[in-house]
């Protein structure tokens, strides 16, 4: 399928979490005009914990300079794994945009901020001591949804995601999402957007919300999604599976990752 947009965040190659074949089919089945790399692509904070680089990690930033080279627009906004990137902020690599944060108009007109949203991630404010206990957790968490996405497709079982099921029954991590998703609507309304389009909480949603549209493009580590636009400037949420063609998730998504 060829998409007017394509938005894809928190990839986390470099990571074992990350579902790299997932990733390269579709990157493989499906081209765009323009393709946002909404933060966390490459996970430079597992790098240096420990160094993990297959060559199927190496060959999603291939395609992705294949389609660069072939006249997609790549605008990469850098997020909190791949922090370091944005000492690169303002730079273009041929027809790769490096952006703190980004402005997109839809074919139908509609006025979006594109951004990780990392700035308004209470965790990582919280102090080190807390930042490291949440992130021993959630790296346990993963591997153990690492294990149940093995079941499920050796044995051609449905998507279920372990990671998402137990988020969504913590009531902090909830409130949380909430908190987030608010953060983000105050932040395309003080910018005079009609919508925000960003990542980072690992939490796929597309929803209209006070008045604003609010997109997450989810994750490639627990619910293999991406927000497209196609070519009359609809928007919609699509999820990965097995199978080679996305398949659409009903409006509003409250539990699509």
């Amino acid at each position: 399928m060829r998409f007017r947009t394509i938005w894809l965040s928190d990839v986390h190659l470099g990571s074992r979490a990350c579902r790299v074949k997932l990733l390269l089919d579709f990157l493989r089945n499906n081209d765009c005009e323009q393709l946002y790399l909404v933060g966390d692509i490459i996970d430079i904070e597992s790098l240096r914990r420990s160094f993990f680089w297959p060559a199927s990690h190496a060959e999603v930033l291939q395609l992705i300079l294949q389609k660069s080279n072939a006249g997609t627009r790549v605008v990469y906004i850098p997020g909190n794994h791949d922090d370091d990137l944005r000492s690169l902020v303002g730079v273009t690599f041929g027809n790769i945009e490096i952006a703190q944060n980004a402005v997109h108009t839809t074919r139908t007109g509609l006025k979006l901020l594109v951004m990780h949203g990392d700035e308004f991630d209470s965790v990582i404010k919280c102090g080190p001591f807390r930042t490291a206990i949440g992130g021993m957790a959630c790296r346990m968490l993963l591997r153990l949804n690492r294990l149940v996405h093995w079941i499920h497709d050796l044995f051609g079982l449905p998507y279920w995601s372990l990671a998402q099921h137990v988020k969504l029954r913590v009531g902090k991590a909830v409130r949380y999402v909430d908190t987030f998703r608010h953060a983000c609507i105050s932040a395309a309304k003080e910018a005079g957007m009609d919508g925000v389009i960003c990542g980072h909480i690992h939490r796929a949603d597309l929803r209209q919300c006070e008045g604003v549209l609010y997109c997450n493009d989810g994750d490639w580590v627990e619910s293999c999604t991406v927000i497209a636009e196609d070519q009359r400037g609809a928007l919609s949420l699509l999820r990965c599976s097995q199978s080679a063609a996305p398949e659409g998730l009903d409006l509003p998504l409250r539990d699509a990752a």
